[in-house]
């Protein structure tokens, strides 16, 4: 471990409050004690007020819990500082080898019962995800490269509508983790305007010698929620749709990242929503057909028809394959 790391994680051991001897200090770190001795004075030189006592019960300890700085987290913030690393980790995290070192010197820059304390409510915490491709978790540790350095990429990327992949090079302004999958919003070069692009689908990216300027204050995060969710105040020509049934359905309903962005008015038993006459016929009633017989759709009929006509061609479907 670099001297500097070994130096902070006395400091730590120190700022516990308990005293250490020099023993226990060169096991910890698994050095010499003759090395522990120099980290001591460059710390006192530093002026950093270490108490040394001898005797039986000595050892060295801070005068009055010297570090009060924001780089020592207490318990709570500790566990805080882990447990979304979990979510990280599991989101498929580019950069999983360094998060691993930090989580690490988090546990390491604790003692005995602390450490203990933090791997028993680690032990407690999972989280499942949908596993991230390690040629995503490549791509995406080139693409925050590119956005931090602001370098443009060439990728080889394929549509969901297109079977032949297209070479573009793209300005990527930010990285996007919605609903289980990651996206980077960038300035295509192709098309000329700014697009999302779904990383799993980009097959081959590498650098280029080009740069660009990401546009003051630009939010990945707001293009990326307003090309999916669009605003509809004041729009013209919206068709409502009327459902009735289980409570808890309509919650879900409600809440649906999609459905729930167009809701207009809910009651114990009923909700209604306003859609685009185009989206209300195309993706809405697929969303819908996955709530069987637990909902009842009141209005537009057209609606209905459409969900008879899409479980009409599955049926017809599955007994002909």
């Amino acid at each position: 471990m670099p001297k500097q790391d070994n130096m902070l994680t006395i400091l730590w051991m120190l700022n516990s409050g308990e005293k250490w001897t020099a023993k226990q200090i060169s096991e910890k770190l698994e050095v010499n004690i003759r090395t522990v001795y120099r980290y001591i004075d460059a710390l006192c030189s530093s002026g950093v007020p270490i108490i040394s006592d001898a005797g039986h019960h000595g050892g060295y300890s801070l005068l009055n819990h010297f570090i009060r700085a924001p780089l020592l987290f207490d318990m709570e913030e500790k566990k805080t500082l882990l447990h979304a690393a979990v979510f990280a980790k599991e989101a498929g995290y580019p950069l999983t080898e360094t998060l691993e070192n930090a989580t690490a010197k988090l546990k390491m820059y604790s003692n005995e019962q602390q450490e203990s304390t933090l791997n028993q409510q680690l032990s407690g915490f999972e989280v499942i995800n949908r596993m991230v491709s390690p040629s995503s978790q490549l791509v995406l540790a080139d693409l925050e490269h590119a956005v931090e350095k602001e370098i443009s990429v060439e990728m080889l990327y394929r549509t969901s509508r297109e079977e032949k992949p297209k070479s573009r090079i793209i300005d990527p302004y930010g990285i996007v983790y919605w609903n289980n999958k990651w996206y980077t919003v960038a300035f295509c070069q192709l098309r000329n305007e700014i697009r999302s692009f779904r990383v799993d689908r980009i097959l081959r990216i590498k650098r280029t010698q080009l740069i660009f300027k990401r546009p003051e204050a630009f939010s990945s995060r707001k293009f990326f929620m307003k090309n999916l969710l669009p605003d509809l105040v004041g729009k013209e020509g919206l068709v409502s749709l009327k459902i009735e049934g289980r409570p808890e359905a309509l919650d879900e309903l409600s809440m649906h990242w999609f459905l729930g962005h167009h809701l207009k008015e809910r009651t114990s038993n009923q909700a209604i929503f306003l859609f685009e006459e185009k989206s209300i016929h195309t993706s809405v009633p697929y969303f819908l057909l996955s709530y069987g017989k637990s909902i009842r759709i009141i209005e537009p009929q057209s609606v209905k028809d459409r969900l008879a006509a899409i479980a009409s061609e599955l049926m017809q479907y599955y007994q002909h394959s």
